[in-house]
Order: structure tokens, then C-alpha cells, then sequence
């Protein structure tokens, strides 16, 4: 039960707000010195963020009313392109994003319930960074680049250098994270994506992005991506796996040197919701089953 003592807390500090038209303006207004400025798209993390006095902006700008920001095309290098004001559920929906990229269409079906991913934008996910979360794992997974934009004009970040720490990125407070760039996929390619979730729609205790590429002329993994969520600050990409899999028609030999990799070089942390030791053994486990998932699909 709620007191109301406790209820004075459930509303945020008096702000601003203002929908900019135009990417220009956005950015004047980001720019500002004299104000803390906040950006909100659907506001599916900011808002309770606001509501809980964990943030206290001075201004919102809201850029979903920016049409350049809009954009989700498959661009002429094959590179699929996502602005900042793409709902996660239209990009989970487009038949281009179903076909090149599932690992993004699953990632996103994974995010909470449909009136938030109805809601929620692709760009915002990604940009406020929870380590839990799924879309950053699937970013980092997919080699994705992305675009920020701010006074000095915008730059491409490669998704390495992306995500800094817990709701930390490379976005600085003057900035926006304007659209998020996926290459185009191998010809050969399968995926999979597995979480666990202690109920439908809660943030995953742990979870793994694999794609896998099959290599036409061996019929062999040529190329293999690993990466877990939950297991640290940012994306844990895990190499060690990767190898374990590369040159291998990914038996049982090799899915036993995968689960060991990922036991030997996952160092989550204790919290409340779970014990290292137990994510690192869900990881493990889950790891083996995309694994076996994604060589299906090549």
C-alpha cells in the first residue's frame, strides 16, 4: 500500500516540454547550456525514471515529430537504417527487418508487453542502456554503427565503443542518438535469441544473441557471434565461444567447449535477483540451446 507520503514521490520535479520539427532544432535546444535537456521519444524508460526523481530535466524534447527521424529503410549498400522516432513494434513488424534481420525482430518481440513496444522506440532502448536489456545485446550482436548527432555536426560510433556502462553510452548530454545503422546480412546465416524472465515481460535475468554463418564449401560455422545480456555493465560479447564454435559443424564437442567458455569467462554479479553463479550457469545453458537453434536456421 502506497502512503501518501510515499505518493509524493511517484511524480516528477515541474519541467518543460517542446516537439521540435526539425533534427536542426533539436539539437539548438540540446545545445543550450542554461538548461538541463532530456530527449524523449516514447518514453518507456525516461517517464518512470521522471516519475521515481531519478531524473530531473529542466526540458523534455520530444523528437518523434521529426520526419527525418522516421526512416526505416534498407538503404543501396543493403544496410538496414532506423531513426530515432521508429516504434519498436513497427520495426519488429516490417517484412525487411523480418527477412534480413530476425535476430532484431526477436529481440524486440522479447521487450516487455505490446503496448510498450507499441510505444517504445528502438533508438530510445538503445540509447538509455540498460545492460539487461535486449536490444543493446542484439545491437552489439548485428556489428551495428550508430549515428549521433549534436553541435559539432554527427559521428559514427561502432557498437564496441557504443555502450560505455550501466545507462551509460558514447551520447553525450549535448547530443541524440539520431539512427542506428545494421549491415547487411551473410547469405548463410542463422540466429537465435534466449532469455530468462521470471515472469512474462520482465527484464531478463540473463540472456544471448548467436548468429551463426555456415561456410558453403565446408558446410562448417565460418563465422560465429556471441554476445549475453545480464552478464555484466555492457554487452558481453564472448569470444572464447565464438572459437569454440568456428570450423565446426557445431556437435556436441563443440557445444561442450562453448558452455565451457561461456562458464570459465562470464563474470556477472550478485544482486538481488540473482547470484552470479546462477547466471553464469543459465547463460551456459542458454548459450548451448542458441546455439543449436541458430545452426538450424543457417
Amino acid at each position: 500500500m502506497t502512503t501518501i507520503r510515499e505518493a509524493r514521490w511517484l511524480k516528477p520535479t515541474p519541467f518543460d516540454y517542446t516537439a521540435p520539427r526539425t533534427l536542426a532544432e533539436a539539437v539548438a535546444l540540446l545545445g543550450d547550456p542554461a538548461r538541463d535537456t532530456k530527449v524523449v521519444a516514447g518514453g518507456q524508460s525516461l517517464i518512470p525514471m521522471l516519475n521515481m526523481r531519478l531524473a530531473r530535466p529542466e526540458l523534455l524534447v520530444d523528437i518523434t515529430r521529426i520526419e527525418e527521424l522516421a526512416h526505416l529503410t534498407v538503404d543501396a549498400s543493403g544496410a538496414l537504417r532506423i531513426g530515432a522516432a521508429v516504434r519498436q513494434a513497427r520495426a519488429a513488424a516490417d517484412p525487411a527487418v523480418r527477412h534480413g534481420w530476425p535476430l532484431l525482430a526477436a529481440a524486440i518481440s522479447h521487450i516487455g508487453h505490446p503496448q510498450i513496444r507499441g510505444r517504445g522506440t528502438v533508438c530510445g532502448s538503445l540509447a538509455h542502456h540498460d545492460p539487461a536489456a535486449e536490444l543493446p545485446t542484439a545491437a552489439r550482436a548485428l556489428d551495428a554503427r550508430f549515428v549521433i548527432t549534436g553541435p559539432g555536426g554527427s559521428r559514427i560510433v561502432p557498437a564496441e565503443d557504443f555502450f560505455v556502462a550501466t545507462f551509460s553510452t558514447a551520447v553525450d548530454d549535448d547530443e541524440l542518438l539520431a539512427e542506428v545503422i545494421l549491415p547487411p546480412p551473410p547469405a548463410a546465416q542463422g540466429w537465435a535469441f534466449e532469455e530468462l524472465t521470471r515472469r512474462h515481460g520482465d527484464f531478463a535475468t540473463v540472456g544471448v544473441a548467436v548468429l551463426l554463418e555456415r561456410d558453403s564449401a565446408t558446410g562448417l560455422v565460418r563465422t560465429a557471434r556471441v554476445v549475453f545480456s545480464g552478464a555484466g555493465p555492457v554487452p558481453v560479447r564472448l569470444s572464447a565461444a565464438e572459437d569454440a564454435l568456428v570450423g565446426t559443424g557445431v556437435d556436441e564437442a563443440a557445444l561442450a567447449a562453448a558452455r565451457s567458455a561461456a562458464l570459465a569467462g562470464l563474470d556477472p554479479s550478485d544482486d538481488v535477483h540473482a547470484s552470479a553463479a546462477h547466471r553464469r550457469e543459465t547463460a551456459a545453458h542458454l548459450l548451448v540451446r542458441a546455439c543449436t537453434t541458430a545452426w538450424e536456421r543457417c
